[in-house]
């Protein structure tokens, strides 16, 4: 018997990650808190919300209050933190409200469960999940390690590399049990449209222009999202204490090409001339601080703990295309903001 607060768990990564943890453990009590920001959907969630091992509580990490009486209520045994503000252009709009979230709110998490467990760290774990970009940039050669000098670019990096500092000092200084995960770029179904897949599937779908940074010579390493939550699941369960683990797809693909391979497969989804959707692509001018390529390394994960990624990326891509085209009730409620009122619906 388990008790798990998972943060952020109606959230892209969160939801898949509360959803295999309350299917697959039915014995564990799953607790997800998430404050329900524009990129926080219960809708992602409707399968599993019903079951017994289940709760969602609305609420802020920065709440001190709230985040204290839930320890209390629930005796957690693990947290799993995934809560972040995570979109590198709304990063650099509005720097301190990543920095207020990313780093203070896992603060409060670290030092509530310090507080907490500090008479029996036996059995206990904070799980933090992070992001490749605190490694900085790549150019042609290299792959991120976990040993890697951080060298954080942009505000959303470097908040997410505070936040990782953090979780290691709590372990050093106070001796509070942890494990951290720096992935790669996700993908797959539930990812607000914002992000560089789903808008573009969104933007062909309306034959709207698809807007590429640069010239679409930017490399990411993409990671199938469901793949993500199975090493999360294999981490916490098997992860040493004070480890870090990077999860990659193994998947490098330039912006351009990816649009190019996304473009063909919706033509063919949608019945289209070969070419036609290519013709959507729009260069715009490139964002501030944008990282090469990165690239990463999850050779330990996988030898150590026996995880491997489970798609290539093509085949994840067309996986991706069809839930989003089958899910366009889901998608036109997000884009227009519909979503929220979810929330109002089925608990106020």
């Amino acid at each position: 018997m388990k008790s798990i607060l998972i943060t952020g768990g109606a959230g892209f990564i969160g939801s898949h990650v509360v959803r295999l943890f309350v299917t697959k453990y039915p014995e564990y009590k799953i607790v997800n808190l998430d404050k329900l920001t524009y990129a926080g959907n219960l809708q992602n969630l409707v399968d599993i919300e019903k079951m017994p091992n289940y709760s969602f509580i609305k609420g802020d990490i920065l709440d001190k209050e709230l985040i204290l009486k839930l320890f209390n209520e629930y005796k957690f045994d693990g947290v799993i933190h995934l809560a972040a503000e995570s979109h590198v252009d709304r990063s650099i709009t509005n720097p301190l409200e990543f920095a207020e979230t990313n780093i203070l709110g896992t603060m409060v998490l670290l030092n509530t469960a310090k507080n907490f467990w500090q008479k029996n760290f036996s059995d206990k774990l904070f799980y933090h999940i992070s992001t490749d970009e605190v490694y900085g940039s790549l150019g042609s050669e290299g792959i991120f390690t976990e040993t890697t000098p951080y060298d954080p670019h942009s505000p959303y990096s470097a908040s997410k590399a505070s936040s990782d500092h953090f979780v290691r000092a709590y372990h050093d200084t106070y001796g509070l049990p942890i494990v951290i995960s720096n992935c790669s770029n996700n993908y797959g179904a539930n990812q607000f449209p914002e992000k560089l897949i789903p808008l573009s599937i969104n933007n062909i779908k309306n034959s709207r222009t698809i807007p590429i940074y640069g010239k679409g010579e930017n490399i990411r390493d993409w990671l199938f999202v469901e793949d993500h939550a199975a090493a999360i699941d294999t981490i916490f369960h098997g992860g040493k204490n004070g480890e870090t683990y990077n999860i990659g797809g193994n998947n490098e693909w330039t912006n351009i090409e990816l649009i190019r391979l996304l473009c063909k497969i919706m033509d063919e989804k949608l019945g289209r001339e070969t070419g036609t959707s290519e013709k959507l692509i729009t260069f715009v001018k490139d964002r501030a601080g944008h990282d090469l390529r990165y690239a990463i390394d999850s050779s330990k994960l996988q030898n150590e703990l026996n995880w491997k990624p489970s798609l290539q990326f093509e085949e994840g891509l067309k996986k991706t295309v069809d839930w989003y085209l089958t899910n366009e009730i889901w998608l036109n409620n997000v884009v227009s903001g519909d979503y929220q009122n979810y929330y109002n619906k089925q608990y106020n």
